[in-house]
């Protein structure tokens, strides 16, 4: 995959915030590594001249200084393990913060085409790769080349040629394991994408539960995610496969290079070239190249990963809402509610037109019905309003302001919108009604909920305002759902209300009580009102029948009836 330079400064943008406990995480690190790498020439002079010397206050001396050495090494050891990843976390809670912003400002055309288990993904796994690259990545290249550079420079003091051997050795143990750490990379890689997989059909799955159960399709369930898991098995099972390689092949040449060293190494001594105490320190150092060389290859991969992560991260960023202010948006006060739909063209795929010059004038205060057969644009007319979807062509206004003139925030605040499909946030009821307008008093909300019909029940729970209403509202019955929808449009009291088939799915009884807190939510408002049930909106101000024509038919219900046309054949099919 190509990194762009503009995501690398994104990248490296993150530390900016941080930059101070960075420098602290790095200076602390480079001090660790230069006592790493002093210990081995401290062992080497100790056995050649200070024990043969016998001189004991030195030997104490110097075994003090150590342990002082190792005291300091100790602290700095706290100082990375802690304050680096506390780099790495913060800078991960700004990405974060960042991406669920910035999806917060994405249109619902993103939300079509992407799935949420997908999207979960990348908040969660991808920035946990990305927070530990990030802390680990820069610590790992700067340490790796300190102590490479550093030990083959004290090696080749001691014995060149003892050195060059651990050299060569050194880097064809790298070659060897980045090769390795490239196919390990690409099996882990699709492991990570059939995860995303598991886990949207997983939320898939879980989301539609009762639906699965109702219709007794749990093994259909239990097959469909079965493929996924298998998939993610298999692909896992052969990235462990490499890993198992790759961990092999490096383990096989680090006892190598151990051999190599004691047997040239003890060649060398018998020869005179050098001491025992030389040899030692040759042995240790082993270990002081060899974890640079871990670290470097492990860095590849994780590199690798991390930046795969963050590319998707930077992608979504990178993704611009379709619908954004106007740089002379203003915000719009004391709305009247006249609505005016000015040749209004618009499709979902910019090919198939779901509405086509459509004009229509709302006046303030006036129930308007829209009616007609499915897919003719009824609930697509109202999404345009509060600007849901950008038009293709034409515009829409406002008491005079076109809406792509208005701020977004503006135009929805004016807005309430009451659906058939009521969502439901996991908390309290009264956490939910209180959506509508947050800042509000209790006793707003008590008034909102008195004029949606749902207080007196409400009152009647062990505890009232602070019951908990389950996932998606999973606690509640669908007429309570339809009750705490209403009562949190009026606490939100916008001069424009929309109802988007909110009672088709309630049995009559519940239809006639939500029917009744939608006919008080809608006094003095400009209402518009899909409707399935034509007996819900027989009192409407006027009533317009949408098809893929357009508005074909428009008028009260008495004179749509008298008109015969499709209005009234629809009337008696629901008769």
């Amino acid at each position: 995959m190509k990194y762009s330079k503009q995501m690398f400064k994104k990248f490296i943008s993150y530390y900016k915030p941080h930059k101070k406990l960075f420098i602290l995480d790095m200076s602390s690190a480079f001090i660790m590594a230069l006592i790493d790498l002093v210990f081995p020439m401290f062992t080497r002079k100790f056995l050649n001249d200070i024990i043969p010397s016998g001189a004991m206050r030195t030997m104490i001396i110097f075994g003090g200084s150590l342990l002082l050495l190792y005291i300091i090494h100790a602290g700095l050891n706290f100082i990375v393990n802690y304050w680096g990843h506390v780099v790495g976390t913060r800078m991960e809670y700004d990405m974060r913060k960042d991406l669920f912003s910035h999806l917060q400002l994405l249109s619902f055309s993103f939300y079509d085409a992407n799935r949420t288990g997908k999207i979960m993904s990348r908040m969660i796994n991808d920035l946990r790769e990305i927070s530990e690259l990030a802390h680990h990545g820069p610590e790992d290249i700067f340490l790796s080349v300190i102590m490479l550079v550093g030990a083959s420079i004290l090696l080749a003091f001691i014995e060149w040629r003892l050195a060059l051997v651990l050299i060569i050795l050194g880097i064809f143990m790298f070659i060897f394991a980045i090769k390795k750490r490239a196919s390990m990379s690409n099996a882990f890689k699709e492991v990570k994408e059939k995860i995303a997989v598991v886990n949207a059909d997983l939320e898939n799955s879980i989301s539609g539960i009762r639906v699965a159960q109702s219709f007794t399709n749990e093994e259909y369930e239990k097959s469909k995610f079965d493929q996924g898991n298998t998939l993610f098995k298999n692909a896992t099972s052969t990235a462990y496969k490499k890993m198992s390689e790759f961990i092999t092949g490096v383990g096989f040449i680090s006892n190598f290079m151990n051999l190599a060293v004691l047997i040239y190494g003890g060649y060398l001594v018998y020869a005179g070239n050098i001491t025992i105490a030389d040899l030692l320190a040759f042995l240790l150092y082993i270990g002081l190249i060899l974890t640079p060389i871990r670290r470097l290859t492990g860095f590849i991969q994780q590199f690798e990963s991390g930046m795969t992560g963050f590319a998707r991260f930077y992608e979504i960023l990178e993704t611009n809402p379709e619908i954004t202010d106007d740089e002379d948006a203003i915000d719009i006060t004391d709305v009247k509610g006249n609505v005016i739909f000015d040749h209004v063209t618009f499709s979902y795929d910019n090919k198939e037109h779901i509405l086509k010059e459509l004009s229509l004038e709302i006046r303030p205060g006036e129930t308007v019905a829209i009616a007609g057969p499915s897919g003719g644009g009824k609930t697509t007319l109202c999404n345009l309003i509060p600007r849901f979807y950008s038009v293709d062509q034409g515009k829409i206004y406002i008491d005079g302001h076109d809406i792509e003139k208005i701020t977004l925030k503006s135009l929805r605040y004016n807005i309430g919108i009451v659906q058939q499909d009521v969502f439901l946030f996991a908390g309290t009821i009264g956490d939910n009604i209180l959506y509508g307008k947050p800042e509000a008093s209790y006793e707003d909300l008590v008034t909102a909920s008195k004029k949606a019909q749902i207080h007196e029940f409400i009152m009647s729970l062990p505890e009232k305002y602070n019951t908990y209403v389950g996932e998606r509202g999973i606690r509640l019955s669908g007429g309570q759902k339809q009750r705490v929808s209403i009562a949190r449009a009026f606490l939100k009291n916008p001069p424009i209300l929309i109802l988007d088939e909110a009672t088709s799915s309630l049995d009559n009884k519940t239809e006639k009580e939500i029917q009744a807190a939608l006919d008080t939510l809608a006094v003095g408002r400009t209402t518009l009102i899909i409707a399935h049930r034509l007996s819900t909106i027989q009192n409407a101000d006027r009533i317009l029948v949408v098809t893929q024509k357009g508005i074909e038919e428009q008028g009260t219900h008495q004179e749509l009836i008298e008109l015969n046309g499709i209005y009234a054949h629809l009337h008696k099919e629901s008769c």
